[in-house]
């Protein structure tokens, strides 16, 4: 049944949301598997907005989704300062950042001085707009039509929608199109070929010298046994280790690189056997689990029932298993990858189309 708008014009907004997300509400864990295109070519093309903080991995995340969308995405980036970004994401905009049409099909945001313009924009341009926030905004869940957050996290509501893994830009045709061109340095490498993707100390892991004899060790062992390794180290990577790592594999089957030149990084992804990858990186675990290629964790000290949630859930679906001591065989299986970016945004076609369907005088474009 299609309502005209005239027939909402009394309805507050929040009101108007809370009954769609209520109509198209499933359970919101979603398996992270690639899902049909429902209606192709109804949303393909659309517009959106991006709003960032610069961050790479956030932006990451957003353009996942808008290009499993197919959408034409503009970035804008937030540009908070003083009070105005002390008091994010729960504070106003200043009026000069204020959001002002023509307004986008749809906008997205992730990290907290995004949240703002994505509220703002919500107030404004109301039903024009889906929107759609990354991460627990930590604001009410009027904050916008759908909020996804990992599955680790605690936040749930008719909105709200979850996935095991986070979403990114290496979406099964990427991938494919990456095997389908093997750098000649990564060619010569014996196999199995296995992508060493090392972080470093954050606010949960700490890197001790005992922890970085751990991972050396291990990575010695490995390149000792045959195997070619494709090693990348991280902002975060202490500089003792990356320099411990690379006196460890000289002279051996291996690529390490550490932020000199071009980041590898797509093709150490794409043409990996194995993956080996420190436990405080969800980004580069998640990433690897669109593989569907075996995922070996080296713990170093600490963590938090966050992370422990996270590898827990990954270890119980089949995509993780723990880093064997140094000299002992690594094993081999399979799983079907995990595509978080085409789960979520399978789940906002859907819940748009919906939206198109019961009120269609308030939804941007005429293809529905």
């Amino acid at each position: 049944m299609s309502l005209g708008a005239q027939s909402f014009r009394m309805f507050p907004l929040k009101r108007i949301s809370h009954v769609l997300d209520i109509a198209a509400k499933r359970d919101h864990h979603l398996p992270d598997m690639k899902r049909a295109n429902p209606a192709p070519g109804l949303i393909e093309g659309r517009s959106a907005w991006i709003f960032s903080d610069g961050k790479a991995g956030h932006e990451a995340q957003c353009f996942g989704v808008v290009e499993a969308l197919g959408l034409k995405a503009e970035v804008k980036r937030a540009k908070l300062s003083g009070l105005y970004k002390l008091m994010a994401p729960w504070g106003p905009l200043p009026s000069a950042e204020t959001p002002t049409p023509p307004w986008p099909e749809f906008a997205f945001a992730t990290g907290r001085t995004t949240i703002p313009y994505i509220r703002a924009l919500r107030r404004q341009a109301g039903l024009k707009t889906y929107t759609v926030i990354l991460m627990d905004p930590k604001t009410a869940p009027g904050s916008a039509d759908l909020i996804w957050v990992p599955q680790h996290d605690h936040r749930r509501g008719p909105n709200v929608v979850t996935t095991l893994t986070a979403p990114h830009r290496f979406s099964a045709q990427r991938l494919a199109a990456l095997r389908a061109d093997i750098p000649p340095a990564i060619a010569a490498l014996p196999q199995p070929r296995i992508a060493c993707l090392i972080g470093g100390p954050n606010g949960d892991y700490r890197y001790s010298d005992a922890d970085e004899e751990r991972l050396v060790a291990s990575l010695r062992a490995l390149a000792d046994s045959g195997a070619g390794l494709m090693i990348t180290t991280s902002r975060r990577t202490p500089a003792q280790l990356a320099s411990r790592l690379k006196s460890a594999v000289d002279g051996k089957p291996a690529i390490l690189w550490d932020g000199d030149g071009q980041n590898p990084y797509a093709d150490f992804l794409a043409h990996a056997d194995a993956f080996v990858i420190t436990a405080d990186s969800v980004s580069m675990t998640c990433e690897a689990a669109a593989t569907g290629r075996p995922i070996f964790l080296f713990a170093p000290s600490g963590g938090s029932p966050k992370f422990d949630r996270f590898h827990s859930a990954l270890a119980d679906y089949g995509a993780t298993r723990p880093l064997p001591t140094p000299g002992e065989p690594l094993s081999s299986w399979s799983y079907a990858p995990l595509h978080s970016a085409e789960t979520i945004a399978a789940e906002i076609r859907r819940r748009w189309l919906k939206r198109a369907e019961f009120l269609p005088g308030f939804v941007n474009g005429d293809r529905v």
